[in-house]
């Protein structure tokens, strides 16, 4: 009986963290817009404005190029499928979610991997100049950017000897002094470069600009329409709401349910949601006083979090 709840418990804090990434992911993108716009001295939409976006494309009718393949249609896919999947096993309201054992450093940034290479094929497979044009752009920072991502996680796992998301959660929370190390403040700042170049922010992309000559993300889905784009925005901010989310139970543990029960959890919700909003509310601040890069200034950016990240990993091995 006891391990028959255990396993009901853990599924059902998968299902919960894909829904709550579902719906907090685009509410997410609205905070931060709502604050980019007061900040700026504009009203600005309501926060809730991204979900009825989504409703309002999810309506219209899908069209596509003449001469796009089967992978113009299953790039959307991939990407909010990967992202669900990062979100079911990734520790973000318990340290034990369903198939957490599975919640590999490596998986979850090769997760990740795939629904961007999957959307930039997308991009490509359309044969427009734009599209080739942005998916080039995008691989060429993700070349950077994900190994960036995935050294910074890396200088976690060395302390807690495992690279595993949960144990290495678990043993922040068992060793406090653990966060306050010099490894911990470089794949910190190596971390939050990455989350600005996987999304798609400021000063890395606009998400807001239609230029042809500086658009990045926004060149690869000119050809979306319909239920297809809506699929992409979901997984845009879904993917935003997973690493900011992931950035906070890895750097800033406490909160996170650490043994089952109902008060736990809910305790770790509301935890979880306070610190995505004020991470939310600090890159939307930081946003509004910074200019986008020169385009060939981004990969030096990007490399820089590498370098940072590299870092880390030598410090942390270092001080072991």
């Amino acid at each position: 009986m006891t391990s028959t709840w255990s396993v009901a418990a853990d599924a059902a804090i998968s299902v919960l963290q894909m829904a709550g990434v579902v719906l907090g992911g685009p509410l997410l993108v609205g905070l931060m817009r709502t604050v980019r716009c007061r900040l700026e001295g504009r009203v600005g939409p309501p926060v809730r404005q991204p979900l009825l976006d989504l409703r309002k494309l999810a309506r219209r009718q899908r069209t596509r190029p003449e001469h796009a393949s089967w992978i113009f249609g299953l790039a959307p896919l991939l990407l909010v499928a990967t992202t669900l999947v990062v979100a079911a096993v990734a520790p973000l309201l318990a340290t034990g979610p369903a198939l957490g054992w599975s919640a590999d450093l490596f998986a979850v940034v090769y997760l990740l991997l795939l629904g961007s290479v999957a959307l930039a094929l997308g991009g490509l497979d359309t044969g427009t100049a734009f599209g080739g044009m942005g998916a080039s752009r995008a691989l060429t920072i993700g070349a950077v950017a994900e190994p960036a991502l995935l050294v910074s996680i890396l200088a976690l796992s060395v302390p807690a000897h495992s690279s595993n998301l949960p144990a290495i959660i678990s043993g922040s929370l068992a060793h406090p002094l653990w966060l306050a190390t010099p490894e911990r403040l470089l794949a910190l700042a190596a971390f939050v470069i990455v989350i600005v170049a996987e999304c798609g922010r400021l000063p890395v992309d606009n998400p807001g600009t239609h230029l042809e000559l500086t658009m990045i993300h926004e060149a690869m889905v000119l050809e979306y329409s319909g239920s297809d784009l809506a699929l992409i925005k979901l997984g845009e901010s879904m993917r935003l709401g997973v690493l900011v989310a992931l950035f906070a139970v890895l750097f800033v543990p406490w909160g996170i349910a650490t043994s089952p029960g109902p008060e736990h959890l809910a305790v770790s919700l509301v935890s979880l949601v306070a610190k995505v909003a004020v991470l939310g509310v600090g890159l939307a601040a930081f946003e509004v006083g910074v200019a986008k890069l020169r385009l060939f200034r981004v990969p030096e950016l990007m490399a820089g979090a590498f370098v940072l990240a590299v870092l880390a990993v030598l410090s942390a091995l270092v001080l072991a």
